[in-house]
């Protein structure tokens, strides 16, 4: 079944969502935010505390636990995960998975303790990757860290390509270019990804129609599409998202 995730952005307790990875705007309570999105029928959440990396802070917990005592399906948190002891601490609390970025293009083998430590199937390097010009001299595909902020010169296919090797059970792919546009998922980076691994790809970052959810389904190969700016400003609801996808054939739970 392709799973529907919504992903809530956390800044100061507040969910949050901006285009490009710029430009925030307040959405709602995330506590709140959860306990709707189990009622309609999401799959799973994510969480990312989006300015942990960058303030060189660790996630503030304190959200997290408020999440955890309202909703009954699996939940995902990332943003300034920088070691096994900041898993385990969201673990005890109990979080189902933990996202890793920044920390892990900066020490690959993060992956493998965690996985050898957590199990593959709780471990998820998300990968915030961006397109450059053609004729620019650089990669096509390029991965991005601290928030999206810094490139790093790694090709995006390659990195996923070596976080599956070092055991990754997921990946969480965001398009920068793409994200809050509204514009569509980014076929080509999506594609670009699913073709070269086989653990799963989840999508993130372009959906504005019910169509663009259809479409990176069939013309990649991913196991969920995540999504932010249509779920928290009500633009489309899951129920009716999965109503849509299941009368074009497409294996969701309803």
């Amino acid at each position: 079944m392709v799973r529907i995730i919504p992903c809530l952005d956390i800044k100061n307790g507040r969910v949050v969502k901006g285009v490009r990875f710029a430009n925030l705007r307040d959405a709602r309570d995330p506590t709140e935010a959860a306990l709707n999105y189990c009622k309609e029928g999401a799959d799973e959440l994510v969480f990312l505390d989006i300015s942990a990396t960058t303030e060189g802070r660790p996630i503030n917990v304190s959200w997290v636990r408020d999440v955890y005592e309202v909703i009954n399906i699996p939940f995902c948190v990332g943003g300034g995960i920088r070691d096994l002891e900041d898993m385990e601490e969201l673990f005890k609390i109990g979080v189902d998975k933990v996202s890793i970025n920044t920390a892990a293009v900066k020490n690959p083998k993060l992956i493998k303790e965690a996985v050898e430590r957590f199990g593959r199937e709780r471990i998820v390097v998300a990968v915030d990757g961006k397109k450059n010009p053609l004729d620019s001299g650089l990669l096509r595909l390029e991965v991005l860290i601290s928030g999206g902020n810094v490139s790093t010169g790694k090709d995006l296919v390659e990195w996923v390509k070596e976080a599956e090797s070092l055991g990754a059970g997921e990946i969480l792919l965001t398009s920068k270019d793409a994200d809050g546009t509204k514009s569509g998922y980014d076929i080509e980076m999506i594609k670009a990804v699913t073709d070269r691994v086989e653990i799963p790809v989840i999508a993130s970052g372009g959906a504005g129609r019910l169509e663009d959810f259809y479409e990176v389904i069939i013309k990649t190969k991913v196991f969920g599409v995540l999504a932010a700016s249509v779920f928290h400003f009500n633009q489309i609801s899951i129920r009716r998202l999965k109503e849509y996808l299941k009368e074009r054939g497409i294996d969701v739970k309803i």
